[in-house]
């Protein structure tokens, strides 16, 4: 006996046969005649659109309405080594640029003091922009620097999106390695905004310290990516932990733990 499909599941499937019937481009109906017409409520039918906007496949604009992407490309990358989103664009041919950008002058908060190894009050420039794929915002990125790390005529005139790419460019400070924490959090307002999606909404969210050389923190930067646009991967060598007996060991020594 084939178990029953929940009704939940089976909205999923109803709406994701409309959505793949429905030209890219194209507005959905109005949310109370999309309900009507898949006799559900307005509640649950808002939580199953949820699912496809995740997917990148619905782009909700609001006070506009609705409207139907399709499969987007995805950018895809291995968590072990740092790249921009740019540089990952350009491996599979796909076309991002900067969306609006804003560059604010500072004083570091305890939190962004703590992150850079600064004191409060310390002079900080922050980088907040989106970056847009297929015609759509994908991610909303804001990087806090130290005072004099870039200047605002580099970032006017060289910057393309990527702190990264032009802090690798210009060669200084040679930079080591990035620590990064990875969180699922739900939008706020303004990153809403930025990304043209609905406060609540679900986003990939990594927060990242990037270090030069010489041990130092040069940028503290929260990236929010939609999840339907971005795939990342972990590749992680296998630790086994092998126990070798010696002739110590055979004669009342210790074990020794290998990993």
């Amino acid at each position: 006996m084939e178990p029953k499909t929940r009704p939940f599941d089976h909205l999923r499937t109803t709406l994701g046969e409309y959505i793949s019937s429905t030209p890219p481009g194209e507005k959905l109906p109005t949310e109370p005649l999309l309900a009507r017409h898949l006799g559900v409520s307005r509640a649950t039918l808002r939580e199953a659109m949820r699912h496809f906007e995740s997917m990148g496949l619905l782009r909700r604009r609001q006070g506009i309405g609705t409207f139907v992407v399709g499969h987007p490309r995805v950018l895809e990358a291995g968590l072990e080594q740092l790249e921009s989103i740019e540089t990952l664009a350009e491996r599979i041919h796909l076309q991002v640029s900067m969306g609006d950008y804003k560059i604010t002058s500072l004083k570091a908060d305890l939190k962004k003091a703590s992150a850079l190894g600064l004191t409060a009050g310390d002079p900080v420039m922050e980088i907040a922009r989106v970056i847009n794929a297929d015609g759509r915002p994908v991610a909303y990125l804001v990087d806090t620097l130290p005072e004099g790390i870039l200047s605002r005529n580099e970032i006017n005139t060289e910057f393309k999106g990527s702190v990264l790419d032009l802090l690798i460019k210009r060669s200084k400070p040679v930079l080591a390695y990035s620590k990064t924490e990875i969180n699922a959090e739900q939008a706020s307002s303004e990153v809403a905004r930025a990304l043209q999606i609905q406060r609540g909404d679900v986003l990939l969210m990594f927060v990242a310290y990037l270090y030069s050389e010489a041990g130092s923190v040069v940028d503290y930067s929260y990236s929010y990516f939609i999840p339907g646009y971005f795939t990342f991967h972990v590749v992680r060598a296998i630790s086994n932990t092998k126990v070798y007996k010696t002739q110590s060991e055979d004669a009342g020594g210790s074990t020794n733990h290998l990993n």
